[in-house]
C-alpha cells in the first residue's frame, strides 16, 4: 500500500477517483471558460474541440463517485474509471497535438484561422466582421511557465487519467 495517499483516497478509491476526475475536470472547463470571456482569449477551434473529453469527463467523474456511494458494482465502477481514464488521454492527445502545431514540429489542422462562412445579408454580414475573433491554432496567446493553454491541457489530462487509472487499479482499504 502507498503510505502517501491520503487514507480517504486508500479506504475509498474509486468515490475519490471520480470526485477528483469530475472536479478537476470542471475546475479546467472553468479556466478555459475564465480565459475566454474575463482574459479576452479568443479560442481556435482546436481549443474548443479540447474542451469536449472534459464535458463527457465532469458528468462521468460525479457519476462514478456517486455510484460508489451507493455501492455499485466493482466492475461497472473500475470500467467506468478506465473509459474515464481513456476519455482524459483523448484530451492529453489533443493538448499535445495543439502544443506541437504551435511549436510548429507538425502543421496544425486546416480550420485553424478559417472565418465562419459568410452570411447572405449585408446587415448580418457587417455584425459579423465586427464580431467574430479568429484564432489561429498555431499561434501561442498565453504562457506560463514556458506551456501555452494546450501544453498545460496536456499535462492537466495526463494528471486527471492518471487519477482515473489509479482508482481503478485500488481496492478500498480494509479498516482494522
Amino acid at each position: 500500500m502507498i503510505s502517501t495517499l491520503p487514507d480517504h483516497f486508500r479506504a475509498h478509491p474509486w468515490r475519490s477517483a471520480g470526485l477528483l476526475l469530475g472536479l478537476g475536470a470542471g475546475a479546467t472547463i472553468l479556466g478555459a471558460l475564465f480565459f475566454e470571456h474575463v482574459i479576452k482569449l479568443a479560442p481556435c477551434p482546436l481549443c474548443l474541440e479540447q474542451r469536449v473529453p472534459y464535458y463527457i469527463a465532469i458528468p462521468l467523474g460525479f457519476t462514478i463517485a456517486l455510484a460508489a456511494h451507493f455501492r455499485a458494482p466493482v466492475l461497472l465502477l473500475r470500467l467506468g474509471l478506465v473509459a474515464a481514464g481513456a476519455v482524459m488521454i483523448w484530451a492529453a492527445v489533443l493538448g499535445i497535438y495543439h502544443a506541437g502545431a504551435e511549436w510548429a514540429f507538425w502543421p496544425g489542422p486546416t480550420t485553424c484561422g478559417v472565418p465562419a462562412p459568410i452570411t447572405p445579408r449585408a446587415g448580418d454580414l457587417l455584425r459579423a466582421i465586427q464580431t467574430t475573433r479568429v484564432a489561429d491554432c498555431t499561434v501561442v496567446q498565453w504562457r506560463f511557465l514556458g506551456l501555452s493553454l494546450a501544453g498545460w491541457n496536456a499535462v492537466i489530462a495526463t494528471s486527471l487519467a492518471g487519477i482515473a487509472f489509479l482508482g481503478a487499479s485500488r481496492s478500498p482499504a480494509q479498516k482494522a
